[in-house]
């Protein structure tokens, strides 16, 4: 698909995924979320310092989004258990990034590492059309469809 001039004024792809989850909460429930299903009870202990109307809020929030799916598992009182979408699901990769990038600036933050030898894992850019890695230098020819 070719670059189209009239795709670059539309809101940037970053500012539409800030909008449907772009507060700290949101992702860090994504990421506890990324383990499998929980229930209100265990995000809370999960994700330290959230308040639970606040929970409760993004919650709704990220499953009015469709990042998000709620299963009743008791009606009286109704107590629901938590899982992401698909499509949450997909954020996984966006949150590796975030975190590598974490790892990097913060000083007492471990960066992700290779489960088999211990390295550092390092994120890049690639092209499935050419079959590479896009290097650094490359980035100004990367345009957002």
């Amino acid at each position: 698909m070719p670059y189209d001039p009239v795709m670059a004024s539309a809101p940037s792809p970053l500012a539409a995924a800030l909008e449907r989850v772009g507060d700290r909460w949101s992702l860090l429930l994504v990421e506890a979320l990324l383990e499998g299903p929980r229930r209100f009870g265990e995000l809370s202990d999960v994700v330290q310092g959230i308040a639970p109307n606040i929970l409760a809020d993004r919650l709704r929030r990220l499953e009015s989004e469709r990042v998000v799916r709620s299963t009743p598992y008791s009606q009286r009182p109704p107590r629901f258990v938590y899982e992401l979408t698909p499509e949450g699901s997909e954020l996984a990769g966006a949150l590796r990034l975030l975190a590598d990038w974490g790892s990097r600036v913060a000083r007492d933050a471990e960066p992700l590492r290779h489960v088999a030898c211990g390295t550092p894992m390092e994120a890049r850019w690639y092209c499935p059309t050419c079959a590479r890695a896009v290097e650094s230098t490359e980035t100004d020819e990367v345009r957002y469809l």
